[in-house]
């Protein structure tokens, strides 16, 4: 019963679009995060110069 109401009622539609649209998002999100979190490991930290003043 309920699954036949999430697809083929609106509410349900709707609701099933929201569940796939969040899931797509935090995949996205995450594998964003990763890629900058990575890009910052990479990037060689310079500081401040010793001796020269």
């Amino acid at each position: 019963m309920a699954w036949n109401l999430l697809f083929t009622s609106d509410i349900g539609l709707l609701s099933l679009f929201t569940i796939l649209f969040m899931i797509v998002m935090a995949i996205y999100i995450a594998r964003y995060a990763a890629k900058q979190v990575n890009k910052e490991e990479v990037k060689p930290v310079t500081g401040p110069k010793q001796g020269v003043h």
